[in-house]
């Protein structure tokens, strides 16, 4: 399966039965670019899926064995979710591996930034315990969640 969303160049991937593989370019520095993935204060700005949510718990302790959680709150009628998990491997400004569980399921996501034509191009797979969890996180729309982040980011890059 490959997705190309043409609004925001954001392409989605599944290589394999567990993975899913999203990338993008944004016109930003890499170190920015890794900024805004691991700096609390940067975070909560743009990570947000669709409108009308808020992010009121963003802890991120960046070091090897540290741990991280974001909490979600829907603005309108007071539902909250979240997701936690802990960093297995940094290197900053290029890439970052760590756990993220969600409910009952926990992936291994690896994010990795390279300098591209002046930009940042994101690859971000997330590998899921099973091809059932990988298609259920895929049911949920996902995908169109996360590219509204990633328009997001975008705009909150070029506010820098």
């Amino acid at each position: 399966m490959a997705i190309l969303n043409s609004a925001d160049q954001s392409v989605w991937t599944t290589p394999s039965d567990r993975e899913i593989v999203n990338t993008r370019r944004f016109a930003a520095p890499r170190p920015l670019v890794f900024a805004a993935f691991t700096d609390p204060a940067h975070v909560p700005n743009w990570l947000l899926g669709p409108d009308g949510w808020s992010m009121p718990i963003c802890e991120i302790d960046l070091r090897v064995g540290g741990k991280w959680r974001y909490v979600w709150r829907n603005e309108t009628d007071g539902r909250e979710f979240g997701m936690h998990g802990v960093y297995r491997e940094i290197d900053a400004p290029a890439r970052i591996v760590n756990t993220e569980v969600f409910e009952d399921s926990e992936a291994l996501n690896t994010l990795e930034l390279s300098e591209e034509e002046g930009g940042t191009r994101m690859v971000h797979t997330m590998l899921m315990p099973s091809k059932e969890a990988r298609d259920a996180a895929l049911a949920t729309g996902m995908t169109a969640g996360a590219d509204t982040s990633w328009n997001r980011l975008d705009e909150y890059l070029g506010s820098l």
